[in-house]
């Protein structure tokens, strides 16, 4: 299950052409019956018992009565041209802070796992078999024109993500009807029983105004949710657009009357009257924005940077603070990722050839300082990370696909190739080129060739980050070694936002942050239905029955245990195709800030940083960090 994080900064994407509700199969037909006999609950737990009681206050983590008032200036990068989000994975570039603006059924809590509490909706109840389930909206719930928050709103806003977003296409694939079932009930019922994370994920949907998008703009034309638009929309959260200029900065103000501000899920958050983006295409200049206090708050994911550009004046003043927070609420996959679409990538020697290739030691030690570790598996930094040799509950589901993946994956554990000096890195290269001629290819006046095409094998590693290029850089030395002809190209974000969604590329960097509780998302980002979906997570291009038998397993596990013995083996599989060359990563959120907030004392478990949900304007502080 992967939370949509209200109110934790984000930027996400979709396409689409609005579909009547029927083709969703959304007729009425009513279900109310099989729902009245089941209590309501204020909160959702997809294993166990929820923490909050129904008369909760406010979360532990949060400071009731923090201060309100400031402006928090953060940073951007690219550009962006559109504020909805409906369209952005596959139109556009969506603006940075738009989920301020719309707002879910439900809300996660960040000191739980898997567990989440009305917002939009006051309750919630479901089938014993989970092929159902009910939320009633809240009667507080409003948009900020004054009118309620209707049924209308969630089963139209249903209909148009379903059809028009790629991710959300995977992840509600199994929800087959939504329906108005009583005053303020909207039912969904799913495709089969057993799947539990479906009413979960059922309240993570982003509720739009149907009346706004259906309506005319100034101007008199008709709104076209299928399309981008830089029209400021009709919102229900804490923030709206204040003002905005495209591609160089937004400013986010907050809602005077926001019909939220008293719910015990908000108190103690949306604490500054104004959260404002300045774009940069660029992280170095960004970096000197910071410095210059053109910019409050830096998250800083260069270990380079981290370890040599902190050194200014503000800094050593303590006007600036640099604080690390613990990721402990997700695992990781970066890495370089093919895209095995294209034929020279369909053969998993030659992926694993270029991971033999990879001498992250050397790199680790050269550009990172020695900060990072390597990658070994999709679900790096949690319990759900595959290790040893298959054993047990995970052994037993990997056996149902034995005939269809590496056999290599029951005898021997996963490792990534290591280097760790020069002989070590020859003999590294050494394996390189056997796997490849293995895969069909010979060297041939020093280029390596296809033995049946004679063409050399070429790549291309498509870039959207500067920083990345000379990482790119360090590796392509030791692939022309092997005769490969590699060429690194950097383009702006939109152009490669564009061939993303054409999979137009040889190799890029990808990362898929994971859940604790993984679940239906887990389609969207290896499920063969998403490989040809434009705009879809699965850059790879998997299509791999026994990948799809896996993550059938991961969404209908009965219980936690079976849950991590199928995300186990579904690790262990994706592992060992060799779809990706592992990177690295590290177990914190670095951040730099000018000293003019303040966070609780105990800050949320599965949050980092948290920042700007529970922070606050420290008015003693900016004074002197100001001076």
């Amino acid at each position: 299950m992967k939370l949509s994080r209200r109110g934790l900064l984000r930027s996400t994407a979709a396409a689409f052409a609005a579909p009547a509700l029927s083709a969703l199969g959304l007729a009425s037909f009513s279900v109310a019956a099989r729902a009245d006999d089941k209590a309501w609950k204020h909160g959702l737990s997809l294993f166990g018992d929820v923490k909050y009681p129904a008369d909760f206050k406010h979360f532990e983590y949060v400071k009731a009565d923090a201060p309100q008032g400031g402006t928090v200036r953060m940073s951007g990068f690219g550009t962006f041209d559109n504020f909805n989000e409906v369209v952005a994975l596959v139109k556009g570039n969506l603006a940075m802070g738009t989920n301020f603006i719309n707002e879910s059924l439900m809300t996660p809590s960040y000191d739980e796992v898997s567990t989440e509490y009305g917002l939009l909706a006051d309750a919630v109840r479901h089938a014993d078999d989970y092929s159902w389930v009910t939320y009633r909206i809240n009667a507080k719930a409003k948009w900020w024109d004054g009118k309620p928050v209707t049924v209308d709103d969630v089963i139209f806003s249903f209909s148009v993500q379903k059809e028009n977003r790629p991710d959300l296409a995977a992840y509600y694939r199994h929800v087959t009807k939504a329906e108005n079932t009583g005053e303020r009930e909207v039912t969904f019922t799913f495709d089969g029983p057993g799947n539990r994370e479906l009413p979960h994920i059922v309240g993570q949907l982003s509720v739009y105004p149907k009346h706004w998008w259906e309506g005319k703009d100034k101007s008199g034309n008709k709104r076209d949710i299928t399309a981008t638009t830089l029209e400021i929309p009709l919102g229900s959260g804490p923030y709206r657009i204040k003002e905005f200029a495209p591609g160089r900065n937004i400013v986010y103000e907050k809602v005077a009357d926001y019909w939220g501000k008293d719910l015990n899920v908000n108190i103690g958050t949306n604490n500054f009257a104004q959260i404002r983006f300045e774009y940069f295409r660029d992280t170095t200049v960004a970096l000197e924005a910071f410095k210059g206090d053109q910019i409050d708050w830096r998250t800083e994911t260069s270990a380079k940077d981290w370890a040599t550009s902190y050194d200014f004046p503000a800094l050593r003043d303590k006007k600036v603070v640099r604080e690390e927070f613990p990721q402990t609420s997700s695992g990781v996959m970066q890495a370089f990722a093919f895209n095995i679409r294209r034929d020279k990538f369909k053969d998993a020697r030659l992926r694993l050839a270029f991971n033999y290739a990879f001498d992250f030691d050397e790199m680790n030690k050269q550009l990172f300082y020695g900060a990072y570790k390597r990658i070994d598996s999709y679900f790096f930094g949690t319990e759900l990370a595959s290790s040893g040799l298959p054993q047990g509950i995970e052994l037993e589901i990997l056996n149902t696909v034995k005939d269809q993946v590496p056999a290599d994956l029951f005898t021997k554990p996963y490792t990534n190739p290591s280097n760790g000096d020069q002989q070590a890195a020859r003999t590294n290269l050494r394996t390189a080129l056997t796997l490849l001629r293995d895969a069909g290819y010979e060297i041939r006046n020093t280029k390596l060739v296809n033995t049946k095409t004679g063409e050399q094998l070429g790549v291309e590693m498509l870039l959207v980050q500067p920083a990345f290029e000379r990482v790119a850089l360090f590796y392509k030395p030791a692939l022309e070694r092997l005769g490969i002809a590699v060429s690194v190209r950097t383009v702006d974000t939109s152009q490669y936002e564009n061939r993303l969604r054409q999979w137009d590329y040889d190799i890029i960097v990808a990362s898929w942050g994971e859940s604790l509780s993984p679940g239906n998302e887990q389609r969207g980002f290896w499920g063969s239905q998403a490989a040809d979906q434009p705009g879809s997570r699965n850059v790879v291009g998997i299509k791999n029955p026994a990948i799809d038998k896996l993550i059938d397993r991961v969404i209908f596990a009965k219980s936690r245990e079976e849950l991590v013995a199928a995300t186990h083996a579904l690790d262990r599989v994706l592992l060992w195709n060799h779809y990706v060359v592992p990177q690295w990563s590290y177990p914190f959120q670095r951040t730099a800030r000018w000293d003019r907030f303040s966070h609780p004392e105990t800050m949320p478990k599965y949050a980092a940083s948290a920042f700007p949900t529970v922070w606050w304007w420290d008015q003693a502080k900016a004074a002197k960090a100001t001076r």
